[in-house]
């Protein structure tokens, strides 16, 4: 069954002042849509068409050779925007608490550790990608990855990832990426990332 784009989760100005709505309705709608269409496009007649994206991106090295790319691009930019859009809310913020909370507080050293951390990491990506929160099957760690890969491939679980794109934060902050950063912290939806942490803790 083709992919599709997931509805967003809440309306498009709910992540106002912080994410504005005019990014939301070109993000979610133009770019993540293309990212569909090119990922269906590019599996079209071939055995992983029907398959759930994360078995795709987690056998990329089995697909077609002509294959590999499109999909990690296509693909993985779908599945990377589903994650995102879910990991934010306009109820968002603050600090995790629980086992998230403590085993971030664990690998990081604090919180606001993590905080800066993470932020370097998407501030120093170079050009196009993402900075991530990920279990790397031993524990929490941050990495960063370019273009649309998605960290599923490398065989990490995606908790949490800053898109930094220019698509993403263009509109409202123009070149001022650390800007975005900052602001992006203030609707992270602490539960969806405790919950899909519950999955691998």
């Amino acid at each position: 069954m083709a992919y599709t784009v997931p509805d967003l989760p809440y309306p498009y100005d709910a992540l106002e002042p912080h994410i504005d709505e005019a990014t939301m309705r070109l993000h979610h709608d133009r770019h993540h849509q293309a990212y569909v269409d090119r990922a269906n496009a590019a599996l079209e007649g071939t055995e992983w068409a029907d398959k759930p994206i994360e078995d795709v991106l987690k056998n990329l090295d089995r697909l077609p050779a002509d294959k590999q790319r499109p999909v990690r691009n296509n693909g993985g930019g779908h599945y990377n925007h589903s994650l995102f859009w879910e990991s934010l809310s306009p109820n968002g913020g603050g600090a995790p608490s629980g086992a998230l909370g403590d085993a971030i507080s664990t690998a990081f050293g604090s919180f606001d550790e993590f905080k800066a951390q993470l932020r370097a990491a998407g501030v120093n990506q170079f050009g196009s990608g993402w900075a991530w929160l990920v279990h790397d099957g031993s524990g929490l760690a941050i990495v960063g990855t370019p273009n649309q890969d998605a960290p599923i491939s490398a065989g990490q679980t995606e908790l949490l990832g800053v898109d930094v794109w220019e698509h993403a934060y263009y509109l409202k902050y123009q070149n001022r990426r650390p800007e975005y950063i900052d602001a992006w912290w203030n609707v992270v939806d602490w539960n969806k990332v405790a919950e899909r942490y519950g999955t691998v803790a």
